[in-house]
């Protein structure tokens, strides 16, 4: 390879083996980068210990309305805690209530609730369920 004047055309160019040896330690960093956030993701979005589904919801009124969710458990001698609410036309959230799961002998049980609302709603929903149940939810 020639060498160039620096004051004229600046400093040279990596050469070809230093240049893929570059290229193969970016990729390993992105790799690396892309398997962290692959974890740290599962952890935290990735399937939890307790999942709720709706099974069904009845409007009752325009102020109420009945939400059946299916709950399951990895562990269901464990109490959990299920947030179902009711929404309007719009998708607006109109009522909400949280619901103690009690510890039972099946993983997946179904339980049923009524939900006031502020104004009437087209559908009951469940927005989520989990472990870390409030303290004024148990009772002593």
């Amino acid at each position: 390879m020639i060498e160039r004047p620096a004051s004229r055309y600046g400093r040279q160019r990596l050469n070809r083996r230093a240049r893929r040896l570059v290229a193969i330690g970016l990729s390993a960093a992105v790799l690396a980068a892309g398997v962290v956030v692959a974890v740290v993701a599962f952890q935290r979005f990735g399937a939890g210990e307790v999942r709720g589904e709706l099974s069904g919801y009845r409007v009752i009124d325009d102020e109420t309305v009945e939400v059946i969710a299916s709950v399951t458990r990895d562990d269901p001698s464990l109490p959990v805690v299920c947030i179902v609410r009711a929404r309007a036309y719009d998708g607006t959230e109109t009522g909400r209530r949280e619901v103690l799961v009690p510890p039972s002998p099946a993983e997946t049980v179904q339980v049923t609730t009524v939900v006031k609302t502020s104004r009437p709603a087209v559908i009951g929903d469940v927005y989520g369920c989990g472990s870390d149940v409030p303290a004024y939810l148990v009772s002593e």
